[in-house]
């Protein structure tokens, strides 16, 4: 441990105490004297800090407009509760359980408590600790050479004492940990509003993608019906003579083929809602009660506010998350700087000791001590320096993730624009392609029966129309899911008050307690 300076007032001497006279009490005015000097030059610096002021990230260059959205189509308005806009009340209901019980979100709502707990331990640095202590004693002292031994007579001692120290913040390094603190705390609640964005963009991404398996069970299940009739007619005609066996196997494997689909859509349709049931912090199978019953592709009418590039700097939970991150490592460096100037204490204590308890009190049993102490560091080998480069480079750290997480949320937005954007034409595109091969499968399959079209063009149709309905339904289920996207990287997300007060696992029995063994 490096060498340091201690300059502190004398304690007043045992006869100071136990025979006070005038020149010990003044004595004593002179070092109570010394005390307020050193209390109001504290005071006078109590604005006092080191290190550096964190005036707000460094001017980054952002777009003034979304590229993927023209600045006349900018909307404006409020992200809250975004999800209520896909009009689905089972989600809805999903939500809000999985807000409640989730356990990413319970952990993050446990870290926010600890880092208030944080503020509250660094905040004590301000203020003076104060302890005391008693004891009673039982004593016997021996007095006299080798030949004569003198026994005392037994006595009891009482003894009382209070001992208290107070470090001045002259440099503001405490100031400087509170806020450091206070910006982890702020960084952790971004974290909380963080992960509730996230869960609630899971929670509707793997809603909506198992209605859109639910669809393609059920298209599937249709069209295999519609295939099999064709392979009824197929094997009429070919039993007639007027088919032949190529026809009635093709009718056949096409029939099967799509029947096959069933089971892997089914299996992709478990694993969602398994998975939304983890999300809820259930059992795997804890909604599938919910979900047994089929309901359409959740479709948004509503469009959603985009707002500016710049807006990102305040929704997305990440950025403000990293922001106040690099904002605590601003107030680290002053932490450390404040640790290479002299630290100035006061203490003081006060004890008595009687023969009876009932003598504690008085004042010939009184001995007191007050008085400055200063420690200037002299020599430490740099490693106080290396501490605040570290803290800088630590900061220079902090900054590049918070641009990254900038960077990535503009990059989010941009691409859920676009993807929505053109999914939606892709949709409209495959609704027309459905619409269309529906007419097709029907005029050829009419044609066949009488006889005015071959198998081939049956066939043929019936395939297109399958998989354009098909590809219809993975359009809507993606457009769907770039809306959720879009919502999640514009940081929007639970807009209520989140109660974090409750922790997970609640104590009992924590007094002094016999404790019982071991689990």
């Amino acid at each position: 441990m490096p060498p340091h300076l201690f300059v502190a007032v004398p304690a007043p001497s045992a006869e100071e105490n136990h025979h006070p006279t005038r020149s010990s009490l003044g004595a004593a005015l002179s070092r109570a004297g010394s005390a307020c000097v050193a209390l109001m030059l504290a005071t006078a610096l109590a604005g006092c800090a080191v290190g550096p002021d964190y005036a707000g990230p460094p001017g980054l260059a952002m777009p003034s407009h979304w590229s993927a959205q023209p600045t006349s189509r900018r909307r404006s308005g409020t992200l809250d509760r975004w999800w209520m806009r896909l009009r689905d009340p089972l989600l809805n209901q999903l939500i809000e359980q999985a807000v409640e019980a989730n356990p990413s979100v319970a952990k993050a709502k446990a870290v926010v408590r600890e880092a208030r707990a944080t503020v509250q331990q660094t905040g004590a640095g301000l203020f003076p600790s104060v302890s005391g202590s008693a004891s009673v004693t039982d004593n016997k002292t021996s007095a006299g050479s080798a030949s004569t031994i003198v026994d005392t007579a037994p006595y009891t001692l009482h003894q009382a004492s209070f001992d208290s120290s107070w470090e001045l913040d002259l440099f503001g390094g405490t100031q400087r940990s509170i806020e450091a603190s206070v910006r982890g705390r702020q960084s952790a609640e971004e974290d909380l509003r963080d992960s509730l964005v996230t869960l609630i963009g899971d929670v509707a991404a793997y809603y909506v993608e198992a209605r859109g398996y639910q669809a393609r069970i059920a298209l599937a299940r249709r069209t295999s019906v519609s295939q099999r009739d064709t392979e009824k007619l197929t094997r009429s005609k070919y039993e007639a003579g007027s088919g032949n066996a190529v026809d009635l196997a093709k009718a056949t494997a096409q029939a099967a083929s799509t029947e096959a689909n069933v089971a892997t859509y089914q299996a992709a349709l478990a694993a969602d809602i398994h998975r939304l049931g983890i999300l809820l912090g259930r059992p795997p199978d804890g909604v599938a009660s919910l979900m047994a019953q089929s309901a359409p592709v959740p479709a948004p009418r509503m469009p959603l506010p985009t707002g500016l590039p710049a807006d990102l700097l305040m929704n997305r939970p990440d950025v403000a998350s990293a922001e106040r991150k690099l904002a605590q490592a601003t107030a680290k460096i002053g932490a450390a700087e404040a640790d290479r100037y002299p630290a100035v204490s006061l203490t003081g204590s006060v004890g008595t000791s009687a023969l009876s308890a009932g003598d504690l009190a008085k004042y010939s049993s009184v001995s007191w001590s007050v008085g400055p102490s200063v420690t200037v560091p002299v020599f430490d080998a740099g490693k106080r320096l290396a501490t605040v480069r570290i803290a800088a480079a630590q900061r220079d750290q902090a900054f590049a993730t918070f641009h990254s997480a900038l960077l990535t949320a503009l990059e989010d937005v941009e691409n859920a624009l676009v993807s929505l954007s053109q999914e939606r034409i892709r949709a409209t595109k495959l609704a027309e392609a459905a619409k269309n091969y529906r007419e097709a499968a029907r005029l050829s399959r009419s044609l066949f029966e009488t006889g005015s079209a071959s198998f081939i063009d049956v066939l043929d149709a019936e395939r297109s129309l399958y998989s354009a309905e098909d590809s219809l339904i993975q359009s809507k289920v993606s457009a769907a899911k770039d809306y959720i996207s879009l919502a999640k990287a514009l940081g929007g997300g639970w807009s209520d008050p989140v109660d974090i007060s409750t922790p997970i696992i609640v104590d009992t029995n924590t007094g002094p307690h016999f404790r019982e063994a071991a689990k």
